[in-house]
């Protein structure tokens, strides 16, 4: 164990890592020494900020949680503690169950952990840091409001973290500003609905103009728009992502489902024509956008036909980018308390399994269109063999990447111009336009 050090652990979505680099800025201004997600933890306090979405991430915030207990029974590290969704959802459960956890905190009272365990905070009040940012120095996600106001059936979101609160603009220009300063130049808007900002606190739609007034922030020359959803959209958020080149044309946009029978068990409050309008809108409105979405499967009541008719919507729609999860029986949610777990595991893996076998050819001959072109590339990182790059169509970690010959060197964080000369499923090669 190493005193005087603070290891955190985030696990799940990237809100929960905007808090993570937050609680970081707490411990070090407090004067310990901080590290994130490292390979060997060995701290004074470990902190745990853990996902409680579906199974699958609670199994593995608990399975971090128990290796980390063995850990502290043999010294190898102090105070464990836990924060984030899963200690919100489940804090009485855990503190029984784990009682080898120092002190489990919510997701919005992890910064009470300072005044428990840290006798003076050395130097906070002087600090103008606001996070310890742990992505790369030339991107950071920007969280802009909590909570979420929807009722879809399956979700636990609005279990854990309540109503939606948009934070006011100005606190957000600030912050983007403050990151700007530090270096980062690609922005990754970031909230549970990023289409709802502002109708809570302004009484209208305030997400183009967040946008715009954060384009207008020297330094920033991407912002990426993470997160939607189709009811109820901000249709003037596509002008200003179409005539404002530092916001890419580029949407995540969560559709769920296509059939009208799961989109009324979902809770859904759209129609499968309403989901097509809304998909032919916005591409009219933005030529050329990438948009990401994530389908469900699995949810109780889903038919065979209805399961098909989600995969001729997929291999119709061609979505850029696209992800699949299996629905998970969440105490709480409106499904729970409802409908039936009626659906075997196997059968959801299987039409997991099924619409990513088409989304791969789908991706493969997206991917494959744009050999030949030029684009705007930013350097995320340089790996043995090539510079590893992004387009304005790819957000880090979760889309593709391009990689270029290191034939002249290239500087990490900085944009360049490249030429498209092969592809594969999801990757694109490629050389320097010189």
């Amino acid at each position: 164990m190493q005193k005087n050090r603070v290891d955190v652990i985030s696990l799940g979505c990237y809100k929960n890592l905007v808090d993570s680099e937050k609680l970081m800025r707490l411990f070090k201004n407090a004067g310990f020494k901080v590290f994130h997600d490292s390979d060997k933890v060995c701290g004074e306090f470990v902190v745990v900020n853990t996902c409680g979405f579906i199974g699958d991430a609670k199994q593995e915030s608990i399975d971090i949680i128990l290796e980390l207990t063995e850990l502290k029974k043999r010294g190898r590290i102090g105070k464990l503690i836990v924060m984030g969704c899963l200690s919100e959802r489940y804090i009485h459960q855990l503190e029984q169950e784990i009682p080898e956890v120092d002190a489990y905190y919510g997701k919005f009272n992890w910064s009470d952990m300072i005044d428990d365990f840290v006798a003076q905070r050395n130097n906070e009040k002087s600090s103008k840091d606001l996070r310890v940012v742990t992505t790369p120095a030339h991107y950071a996600y920007l969280k802009i409001a909590e909570g979420c106001n929807r009722t879809c059936s399956y979700c636990a979101i609005p279990i854990i973290t309540g109503a939606y609160k948009s934070r006011d603009i100005e606190s957000i220009v600030d912050e983007a500003k403050w990151l700007a300063h530090k270096g980062v130049k690609e922005l990754q808007l970031i909230a549970q609905d990023l289409t709802y900002y502002g109708l809570d606190l302004y009484h209208e739609h305030k997400l183009p103009e967040l946008v715009s007034r954060l384009s207008e922030i020297n330094g920033i020359e991407w912002i990426r728009l993470h997160y939607g959803y189709p009811n109820n959209f901000p249709y003037q958020i596509l002008d200003v992502m179409r005539d404002n080149p530092k916001v890419c044309s580029y949407f995540d946009i969560a559709l769920q489902h296509i059939s009208d029978n799961m989109l009324k068990l979902m809770r859904r409050n759209l129609t499968k024509q309403d989901t097509l309008r809304f998909i032919e809108n916005v591409r009219k409105a933005v030529p050329g956008i990438h948009l990401r979405t994530t389908l469900l499967v699995g949810h109780p009541g889903e038919t065979e036909e209805d399961f098909n008719e989600l995969i001729d919507f997929v291999e119709t729609q061609k979505f850029e980018r696209l992800g699949v999860f299996a629905y998970s029986h969440e105490e709480g949610t409106y499904s729970y308390k409802n409908y039936s777990d009626d659906i075997p595991e196997e059968v959801k893996q299987s039409r997991v399994d099924k619409i990513m076998s088409l989304q791969e050819k789908i991706s493969q001959s997206i991917a494959a269109e744009k050999v030949g072109s030029t684009m705007r590339v930013i350097i995320d990182r340089e790996d043995p063999d090539f510079y590893v790059a992004r387009t304005e169509f790819d957000s880090p970690e979760v889309d593709g990447e391009v990689y270029i010959d290191k034939k002249i060197p290239l500087t990490v964080g900085d944009f360049y111009n490249v030429e498209i000369i092969d592809s594969d499923v999801y990757d694109l090669f490629a050389k320097l336009v010189e």
